[in-house]
């Protein structure tokens, strides 16, 4: 199915793109042909996940979006100190262009305006046979993913008519801030500037910050953690310019934007966030560009402070019932099935919190399942915390399981989710244990697909599964040894630590059986049902009874009691052996399948 943050992405940009304020800057958009109603929405995820609507893919300069970059290359290079001696970190509360540098010593008040980012430029140094501008085209790249192209008429228009950038050039290096020609610094500036990205690839170029300067796809370290600090610690007080507070305060990321109409935001540990669209308002940003981070980031609640903890996947494993059964113990014809269907039902188990970067996981998770996957009970107890986002998306994956005749059920102990579902008037399966949310998809799934054998109401003494090596005449001849027994629903059969007491076979109903938990509370084990057995186990463990055995609803046994298997032992021998060996092979099948569903139960 679609995933829904998908059709959210798509409906914001429908919705958005009908918004016509604000003007494109002209001489970039008659360089480049860059149509005014050009839009494009693109989100990464720190795993490399990407979501995009509209139009992502078209070429644009990537401008002032370049500086965080060349100013990280700079730090790399030469770290915090040194860098710190010729540009601040102080918000300058001015317009990009504004020729304006500390009193006394000179320095750019941050890497983010002009004269910190033509600053920045003439700080990197060529190396390893590489010239300045190599250098930094290679990291854009590789922040990217991709080899980057270059706008050459663009970069020629700036060189050409970059006067007021040419005079910060040059009252930097009066100041001794630029220490070498202060026309190549420039130059290689307006090179930086006129590099050309899509919005595919800012939203890379973000999210390799988000996840501490690591490309994501390609695995590659672009820059090191403490400059990606620095980084975006300048980006979140200052990357906006005169309207970083505004930003800051209604989309709460750490952001840059282009005069050609990109705009880059991070959330780090989590996502990066693309927009490109070239008309721009007052202060020089994509007007679409605001309106869309706005939306976004209060709609899915990425303001940093909401989503303060780092974005790791919320699952913590993903399996399909057949390898992980229920506790009930089926008939031969039961198990059969379900191990030929099992993998249509799934169990996703999720941890940690359900902000935005977890629930994204998760639901990419659910959405890309399998066509055959029918029934998904999703494990939310080791869930910390559910943001109203996580619901909301949840909601809308149910809704579209729902529209594809696929089923989703909830292991919730503290209902926290099932009741959200409940005030949404949407109800949904709910379990509080793993065991009996497995064991009702197991019961679905026998139901849609199975037959009358899967499920029976009633099993014969006769015809239970430990009497099977028999022949007919020897079980009937068995049969005719046993007592019938009848409990009520809650009725304690066999308390644990009792002597054998016979061995019970269920004619109809069923019985759990269960041990004191770590807590003291009771612990079911198992559930079993018509055609099973219970009660030789105990000839094995000293004669002692190891579990506890209780009816759940009214209960038909028939009874093999000790005194019936001592007689029979005396009176036919043969028949004694025939039924000790059957049962033998019985429990040693039981065994095999209790070690395999208690490794599991611990997960409860």
């Amino acid at each position: 199915m679609e995933s829904p943050i998908q059709v959210y992405l798509q409906r914001i940009h429908d919705e958005l793109s009908g918004l016509k304020d604000g003007t494109a800057d002209s001489i970039l958009s008659s360089l480049s042909g860059a149509d005014p109603d050009s839009f494009g929405i693109c989100l990464a995820t720190a795993d490399g996940h990407i979501y995009e609507a509209g139009d992502t893919r078209q070429e644009f300069t990537i401008q002032s979006i370049s500086k965080p970059f060349t100013y990280g290359l700079a730090l790399a290079d030469l770290g915090l100190e040194t860098v710190d001696e010729k540009i601040d970190v102080e918000p300058s509360g001015e317009a990009y262009n504004e020729i304006s540098l500390a009193e006394g010593s000179g320095r750019p008040a941050n890497a983010m305006i002009n004269a910190g980012a033509i600053t920045s430029a003439s700080l990197v140094k060529g190396r390893g046979g590489q010239t300045r501008f190599q250098r930094i085209h290679k990291t854009f790249s590789a922040f990217a993913g991709r080899e980057l192209d270059f706008d050459d008429r663009v970069f020629a228009n700036e060189l050409k008519h970059g006067h007021r950038n040419r005079a910060l050039a040059h009252l930097l290096r009066s100041f001794d801030i630029i220490e070498g020609d202060p026309e190549l610094a420039l130059e290689d500036h307006f090179r930086a500037c006129a590099v050309k990205v899509n919005c595919r690839d800012l939203a890379l170029m973000a999210t390799a910050l988000a996840n501490n300067g690591c490309n994501p796809i390609s695995g590659e370290q672009v820059l090191d953690i403490h400059s990606v600090e620095r980084v975006l610690s300048v980006m979140t007080t200052c990357g906006m310019y005169d309207d970083t507070g505004s930003w800051i305060s209604t989309v709460g990321m750490p952001a840059k934007s282009g005069v050609s109409g990109g705009v880059l935001a991070v959330l780090p540990g989590q996502i990066g966030l693309a927009v490109f669209s070239p008309p721009l308002d007052g202060h020089g940003t994509s007007v679409r560009g605001t309106a869309a981070a706005r939306r976004i980031s209060q709609d899915m609640e990425l303001h940093f402070v909401r989503a303060a903890r780092t974005g790791r996947s919320a699952i913590h494993s993903s399996y399909d019932i057949s390898a992980a059964p229920s506790a009930v113990r089926r008939n031969d014809e039961a198990a059969e099935f379900l191990r030929k269907h099992g993998h249509r039902a799934r169990v996703t188990e999720l941890n940690g919190d359900l902000l935005f970067a977890g629930t994204e996981s998760m639901v990419r998770e659910l959405t890309t399942l399998d066509k055959d996957v029918e029934l998904v009970i999703l494990d939310v107890r080791r869930v910390d915390e559910a943001a109203g986002v996580a619901l909301r998306l949840l909601s809308e994956v149910r809704a579209g399981f729902a529209r594809e005749g696929r089923e989703l059920a909830l292991i919730d102990t503290h209902g926290t989710l099932t009741r959200a579902f409940e005030e949404a008037d949407r109800k949904v399966p709910s379990f509080a244990t793993r065991t009996a949310a497995v064991e009702w998809t197991e019961n679905q799934l026998i139901s849609k697909y199975g037959d009358e054998l899967s499920l029976p109401g009633k099993v014969a003494a006769t015809d239970s599964p430990a009497l099977s090596p028999l022949s007919d005449e020897d079980a009937n001849a068995v049969q005719a040894w046993m007592e019938p027994k009848n409990y009520d629903d809650g009725d304690l059969i066999r308390r644990r630590n009792q002597p054998f007491g016979g061995i019970y076979f269920i004619v109809s109903g069923r019985v759990s059986t269960s041990v004191p938990g770590p807590d003291g509370r009771r612990m079911t084990l198992t559930t079993l049902s018509a055609g099973m057995t219970f009660g030789e186990l105990a000839l094995g463990s000293g004669n002692r009874q190891e579990t506890s055995i209780r009816a759940e609803g009214p209960v038909e046994l028939m009874l093999l009691s000790p005194g019936s298997l001592y007689d029979l032992q005396a009176e036919d021998p043969r028949l004694a052996a025939e039924l000790w060996k059957a049962l033998t092979r019985d429990a040693y099948v039981r065994e095999d399948q209790y070690l395999r569903e208690t490794a599991v139960r611990f997960r409860d």
